[in-house]
């Protein structure tokens, strides 16, 4: 089996506040890190450039315009993919994860290398009741299109991707390139029937903290995403159910 080697992908739009600590916090794990920036305006890109120049195991790769969340985290996927990783850490740029479980994180992965590890967020009172009342109905279509309630929260952005796995998917179809495509990849990677493993961990929403979901632009994405992943899944309908008759055979 190819040599464990994990790096951090961190999706930057114009998220200014945290990225430093961010970086000052993971830089004792000694491990790469490849920051994406996805058309940030000036002020923060200026900052990402001077992060990049001072921590010299930091790549920072650059759209020169804002493609959207999910084009980021392909972009760094793919940029890990030619550093040679075998696994990524996905953290968002927003502060409103726990560092502290990168190293539980980290050692889950390690001792299943072949699963995905997935944020479960807990959140606490400063969660907008919107949001998580939308969350809920986006984990609804994911259970309906993966056939699996394995997946207990497709759109916590602090996961640990199996790399080899994950870029044979994502070469197998198109992807929304904005916020539906952390729902939409954990899809299609169990349809693969790679391993989910969940990790409760701590979400917050910091007084920073900036939110770049758009209303009607994400909410239109995640249901075209929806849709697609119902016609096909409808179309491995039988493969899926076979798998999960074998699977319960196993059990």
């Amino acid at each position: 089996m190819q040599q464990y080697r994990l790096g951090f992908v961190i999706p930057v739009y114009n998220h200014p506040h945290y990225i430093k600590a961010l970086l000052d916090y993971i830089h004792p794990y000694g491990l790469p890190v490849v920051l994406v920036n996805d058309g940030s305006d000036i002020e923060c890109s200026t900052l990402l450039q001077e992060l990049a120049q001072q921590h010299k195991n930091v790549y920072l790769v650059e759209h020169a315009t804002n493609q959207g969340k999910g084009q980021a985290v392909m972009t760094g996927l793919y940029q890990a993919q030619d550093l040679g990783w075998t696994h990524v850490l996905q953290i968002d740029a927003d502060g409103q994860h726990d560092w502290q479980d990168i190293e539980k994180f980290i050692t889950i992965s390690a001792q299943h290398p072949q699963a995905m590890i997935l944020g479960q967020p807990i959140f606490d009172e400063t969660v907008p009741k919107k949001r998580l009342y939308g969350r809920y109905v986006t984990h609804v279509w994911v259970w309906i299109n993966s056939l699996s309630l394995e997946i207990k929260d497709s759109m916590c952005g602090f996961r640990i991707y199996p790399l080899d796995q994950t870029i044979q998917v994502l070469n197998q179809a198109k992807f929304q390139p904005r916020m539906g495509f952390d729902s939409e990849i954990l899809v299609r990677l169990k349809w693969e029937q790679v391993q989910f493993i969940n990790v409760p961990t701590a979400v917050i929403y910091p007084e920073q903290g900036i939110s770049h979901f758009n209303l009607w632009k994400d909410n239109l994405g995640l249901s075209k995403a929806h849709a697609r992943l119902f016609a096909g899944m409808l179309i491995r309908l039988p493969k899926l159910l076979a798998q999960k008759t074998k699977g319960s055979a196993h059990d």
